[in-house]
């Protein structure tokens, strides 16, 4: 049984840890594993494997002939299956998950069983779910499945369908009188929990989907999230219901909840999930299976207010990553290669959207480099280390001690990008490996600039060679410093000293005076900050021009994140400004100047 306690205690298999260590490892450990015969342990990395919400979500008519979501069904989802286990399953990947629609006939018409619950249509699925489950697992692979949240309207009836193994209990007593809708698309009834027939009710889904063999289920629609708020959108009694009942089957099914969930209730979800999806659905509802600027590119401002989150509690899930497919994916090479790279740095669950059967090479090479997969499956996230915008720098410390970098462009021409070893708390040299290319680099000093085409990403392993880094810390709200109203000190537990500089607003401005730097030159300011949001602010030193500095979310107003800032200045003393000017900014909570022998 899995429990929020054994959830708060997860473990890197010894073939992960030597996988990321080495980053060259001949395979990984199966991901997001828990063992049937010990359902207590938990899941280990974020899950491998596959899904059919783009390819049946696409307006392509080769791939759905009968119209919309008309793909899937039992054939295809086997073919998938065969390829999954070819092709991807030695490289770690695991899971066949079906989405959406699986319970329902070509014509979008819900089937169920005498008690309320989603049962395969027959057209689709002739030989049922268990059957398809048994097919799966005899491949080595894991069966996953889609339900939404709440009780669906059609399955209410006229309110007397019996409950399963709740005996009195009908559709009519597990939702609320008044029968408030719920869900992202207010195609359920919202679930009273203050009736004891609910929480049976949602035991009796998990003992049918248990009962299948099934390993996975995707809950979508739950709330806060999902484009909806307030009283009758919020499912977390819902999540907590699936949680004991998944529990109670005695099976170790991952529980994934969709989509765009409230980071504000993260304690819910992670006391109840395995992972939780943080964005829109990656997928067009196009001709391709997603493009750019559909919301892969959003995904860049996003995933940072997660990042704090995941990890030993579970995995912030990016969605599905179609990128297998060559144009059939709506992306282009190298938007194809920057979705792997930032999916695999965030330590998101690698689920393909793609049809596995025709796998183009650069989509093969993408989903196959072990390297980048291990990224991935140590199960640390990475967040921004330079401002938002349109060169980006994202890193995070391995847990060998070594660190992952990713340069991205996401302007619309070829551009350099930097990344300086400061920001990672180390300076002169280091040993680079170029993770795409499998190739090492040699030893750098101090930085990396690489040419990074539009839309583009590179990606390295970086082993410091150099001593740590040596900073001159300036707390924001230091008396020695000024204040411009209405900027003001207030309190921040998770902040240095525990205060900052709040109120950065409508001219509000921080000056962190005698700032010393012993030759004039560029230096790489590492900024500690807090936000909800993004959040820009206008840097000058000693009077001189301004630069527009956007924040990433940093995961909240008392959240602390650091970002890199270059600043020009003085040999001596210098005074750095912070200034609001007409926009809302960040609170400020330090900042570090490098010393002696730092200055770029």
């Amino acid at each position: 049984m899995l429990t929020a306690a054994s959830r708060a205690t997860r473990t890197l298999s010894p073939i992960i840890i030597a996988a990321v260590i080495g980053l060259t490892a001949t395979a990984c450990a199966p991901a997001g594993t828990r063992p049937a015969a010990s359902p207590a342990a938990a899941a280990v990395a974020p899950v491998l494997g596959w899904s059919s919400a783009s390819l049946q979500s696409t307006r392509d008519e080769q791939l759905n002939p009968k119209g919309r979501f008309s793909w899937l069904n039992e054939k295809n989802v086997l073919a998938q299956a065969g390829a999954l286990a070819g092709k991807l399953k030695k490289y770690g990947y695991q899971y066949v998950n079906l989405d959406a629609g699986w319970w329902m006939t070509y014509g979008w018409k819900p089937r169920y069983d005498g008690n309320a619950r989603q049962i395969a249509d027959p057209e689709r699925f002739p030989h049922g779910m268990a059957a398809l489950a048994d097919r799966i697992h005899a491949q080595g692979l894991r069966a996953g499945l889609y339900l939404p949240v709440g009780l669906e309207k059609p399955a209410y009836g006229d309110g007397t369908i019996p409950i399963a193994g709740a005996p009195g209990c009908t559709t009519a007593d597990i939702v609320f009188a008044d029968r408030r809708t719920t869900n992202g698309w207010d195609s359920s009834y919202q679930l009273d929990f203050g009736n004891p027939c609910a929480a049976r009710y949602v035991a009796s889904q998990a003992a049918l989907i248990a009962s299948w063999g099934i390993d996975f289920l995707k809950l979508d629609g739950v709330g806060p999230g999902s484009g909806k708020g307030g009283g009758q959108y919020d499912n977390t009694a819902d999540v907590k219901a699936w949680r004991t009942a998944i529990d109670a089957t005695g099976r170790p099914i991952h529980l994934d909840l969709a989509w765009s969930l409230d980071a504000g209730r993260i304690g819910d979800w992670q006391a109840a999930a395995d992972s939780w999806r943080i964005d829109t659905d990656v997928e067009c509802y196009c001709r391709t299976l997603t493009t750019w600027d559909n919301s892969v590119n959003d995904r860049f401002a996003d995933a940072p207010a997660w990042t704090p989150f995941a990890g030993a509690q579970g995995y912030n899930n990016l969605d599905s990553l179609p990128i297998g497919n060559g144009r059939r994916s709506g992306l282009t090479d190298d938007e194809r290669r920057s979705a792997a790279t930032l999916w695999a740095i965030s330590a998101s669950p690698l689920v393909v959207g793609d049809d596995l059967t025709t796998l183009d090479k650069l989509g093969t090479s993408l989903l196959t480099n072990r390297e980048v997969i291990a990224v991935d499956q140590q199960g640390v996230p990475a967040r921004p280390l330079s401002p938002a915008g349109d060169r980006q720098v994202w890193g995070m410390r391995n847990t060998d001690g070594s660190y992952t970098v990713a340069l991205f462009n996401l302007g619309d021409r070829p551009a350099d990008v930097a990344a300086h070893w400061s920001s990672l708390g180390f300076t002169g040299a280091a040993t680079l490996r170029d993770l795409w290319a499998q190739r090492d680099k040699g030893t750098v000093r101090d930085s990396i600039s690489v040419r990074v085409p539009a839309h583009g990403a590179s990606l390295f392993r970086v082993v410091p060679a150099g001593p740590a880094a040596e900073f001159t810390a300036h707390e924001a709200e230091a008396p020695a410093n000024t204040l411009t109203a209405p900027a003001v000190t207030t309190g921040c537990d998770a902040c240095s000293g525990g205060q900052k500089v709040g109120n950065l607003y409508g001219g509000g401005a921080l000056t962190v005076n005698d700032v010393q730097a012993p030759v004039a030159g560029t230096y790489q300011v590492n900024v500690t900050y807090t936000t909800g949001d993004q959040r820009g602010i206008d840097v000058s030193a000693n009077g001189g021009p301004a630069t527009h500095i956007d924040f990433p979310v940093s995961g909240g107003w008392n959240t602390p994140a650091t970002i890199t800032v270059p600043v020009t200045l003085r040999a001596g003393g210098n005074s750095i400004r912070f200034d609001s000017g007409n926009s809302y900014s960040p609170d400020l909570d330090r900042i570090d100047v490098p010393n002696e022998g730092a200055a770029r």
